[in-house]
């Protein structure tokens, strides 16, 4: 099979809600095919007419990496449509597997276009940060995934929310920074933000140097969601999320038919 047949598949998956046997079983054992399959994707979204607002880092976590056999995080696409407005709801119909956890976004003001960045070049392009709550899903059966499948499978993303309270850089610990998810009134998830490697700017970095050696540099304007700063928790119908990031607020979703 060629990238492309493994990029259709996972349309299907997605277009039916129908998951699928995880790629690495069907061949895909390397990233360059994972993010080759990714790519075909990104690139046929956006020819029918969707817009690229970001990225999304994943496997931030060190014990999620080594429970992966990985040694660096790994990137998708996030399009307009997979944002979801704070407060309000997303059908559960929408989704495949969904989870939810809390992350700090970043908007950049700047381009990260040149070679061998700093965290003081990061720090300089950042306007601001906000909450948010990423849902993650899989188009791979019962979540049983490796490096390939979730790239193959854009990271893993699904939708995402944002807090409407922007902060900069020194109005918050971005480290420090507690974090409490509850789902219907019940703490389900906490953490920091220094379960994001140690702080969300070294996973932003790790992706903006990943870009701009791709070709591919981050742009002012874009949206990075810097990945999970707690455990995750599954989503049903019903559900109701709230994500508070101290010194950002709260973000909050819930889930419908």
């Amino acid at each position: 099979m060629t990238a492309a047949d493994y990029a259709k598949l996972l349309r299907t998956a997605d277009l039916k809600k129908q998951t699928i046997a995880p790629l690495r079983e069907q061949g895909v054992t390397d990233l360059d095919l994972a993010y080759a399959i990714q790519n075909i994707n990104t690139e046929h979204r956006v020819n029918a007419g969707a817009r690229i607002v970001g990225k999304k880092i994943g496997l931030t976590s060190l014990a999620v990496q080594q429970q992966l056999g990985v040694d660096q995080p790994d990137y998708g696409v996030l399009f307009h449509d997979m944002e979801i407005l704070n407060g309000l709801s997303v059908a559960m119909s929408e989704m495949m597997q969904p989870k939810a956890e809390a992350e700090i976004a970043f908007i950049l003001g700047d381009d990260l276009d040149t070679d061998q960045l700093t965290i003081l070049d990061l720090i300089h392009a950042i306007d601001f940060a906000l909450p948010a709550i990423e849902i993650v899903g899989s188009r791979i059966e019962n979540w049983n995934i490796k490096i390939c499948d979730t790239v193959a499978d854009n990271a893993s993303a699904s939708h995402y929310v944002l807090g409407h309270r922007p902060r900069t850089l020194d109005e918050f610990d971005m480290v420090g920074c507690s974090m409490q998810l509850h789902k219907n009134g019940t703490l389900v998830s906490e953490g920091s933000g220094a379960a994001c490697l140690g702080s969300p700017l070294n996973a932003t970095l790790w992706l903006a140097n990943k870009m701009a050696a791709l070709g591919q540099p981050l742009q002012a304007g874009e949206l990075i969601l810097s990945g999970a700063i707690g455990p995750m928790t599954a989503l049903n119908t019903g559900d109701n999320i709230i994500a508070q990031i101290e010194g950002l607020g709260s973000v909050s979703v819930s889930v419908t038919e």
